[in-house]
């Protein structure tokens, strides 16, 4: 049964909202496309750019990058490829492994980041606008289903508090054991720094 299916959609609510997930899946593409055209850049290297400016060097591997997004190792190479010829990165090779390397912005690449990694201002200042106890609703809602979807291997990295070694559910309370503190729903991450697989 297809949520595309207008009779099949609006029949079922939870229909709707997968259909409405589509639709906000489209505004992040089209407000990536705009930057990424205004900067003569692809999607996936901005958002590879905004992720290395973001993430340790251990997570700026061609694997690693291609884990994290989804794509093959020979589609992230050639857009690090790409980047790297543009000076928007340069590779730093591992001292104990010749083959690997890891990859950082150059300054170029930082000025990119900072014009680029804004493209989801609109809808910031949307929930922005939205109530405190509606915000907390949604969170909840949202990392319920990424943590559902990285369970099923639709998405495949998480370092969310639910996977990471340091969290704990005791009698219903979100718990850090790094930080030695409860987690309110609304401190509930889905990208940590601190993060490790249980």
């Amino acid at each position: 049964m297809s949520v595309f299916n207008l009779d099949n959609q609006n029949a079922s609510l939870d229909n709707k909202i997968v259909a409405g997930l589509e639709r906000l899946s489209q505004v992040f593409r089209i407000l990536l496309w705009e930057k990424a055209k205004e900067y003569s850049l692809s999607p996936i290297q901005i958002q590879l750019l905004i992720f290395i400016q973001h993430h340790s060097k251990e997570k700026t591997t061609i694997s690693y990058l291609a884990q994290e997004f989804n794509f093959t190792k020979p589609t992230i190479s050639d857009a690090i490829k790409v980047l790297e010829q543009k000076k928007l990165i340069k590779k730093y090779t591992d001292n104990t492994d010749t083959r690997s390397y890891s990859i950082q912005l150059t300054i170029e690449g930082g000025k990119i980041v900072t014009q680029t990694e804004n493209y989801a201002n609109p809808l910031t200042t949307i929930i922005a606008k939205a109530n405190e106890k509606d915000k907390v609703v949604l969170w909840q809602n949202i990392s319920t289903l990424i943590i559902k979807l990285n369970k099923l291997e639709v998405i495949s990295v998480q370092r969310t508090c639910f996977n990471c070694k340091h969290y704990a559910n005791q009698n219903k309370i979100h718990i850090c054991n790094l930080l030695n503190q409860k987690l309110d729903t609304k401190d509930i991450r889905i990208d940590c720094m601190d993060f490790e697989y249980s």
